[in-house]
């Protein structure tokens, strides 16, 4: 068996807080913009990801990545969004067997309509306790996260 080296305080209060951010902060955004914009974090986040992406597409494997979900899952998703209008499928050109989802126009406008929530709750529920620290510092270790 492995042996490894007990964490001190700090490390067990960062891995807790870490375990906080990483459960509770999702919860928090996902009900605030529930309540503010009738759309779920899941949903804008994935709006926001085709907004971005060239002619406002991405094969769904690909989206499925993006938002660390299985292709089902995504599927299920896009699927809800299809049925409010706010986004289409459509086969890849090239590849028949993919589909890409692209953002529709009411899709633009919905992800724009729910920004302002959005960016207040990422502002009150994470970068304003955040003051003081090196942001891209944080942002570059957060990068590396499960990758070794």
């Amino acid at each position: 068996m492995d042996t490894c080296r007990p964490l001190d305080p700090d490390e067990e209060a960062l891995v807790r807080s870490l375990d906080r951010v990483v459960n509770v902060l999702p919860r928090v955004m996902d009900a605030t913009m529930l309540r503010e914009r009738g759309i779920s974090l899941t949903d804008y986040m994935t709006l926001s990801r085709l907004s971005e992406a060239p002619d406002r597409r991405l094969r769904m494997s690909e989206l499925a990545e993006m938002a660390y979900l299985s292709l089902s899952g995504m599927t299920h998703v896009v699927k809800r969004l299809e049925d409010q209008g706010l986004v289409v499928r459509v086969r890849d050109e090239h590849d028949r067997r993919g589909w890409h989802a692209v953002l529709t126009d009411e899709g633009f406008a919905r992800l724009e309509a729910a920004w302002p929530s959005n960016l207040a709750g990422t502002r009150r529920f994470a970068l304003d306790h955040l003051a003081g620290f090196d942001l891209r510092a944080l942002a570059e270790a957060f990068e590396k996260f499960g990758t070794t």
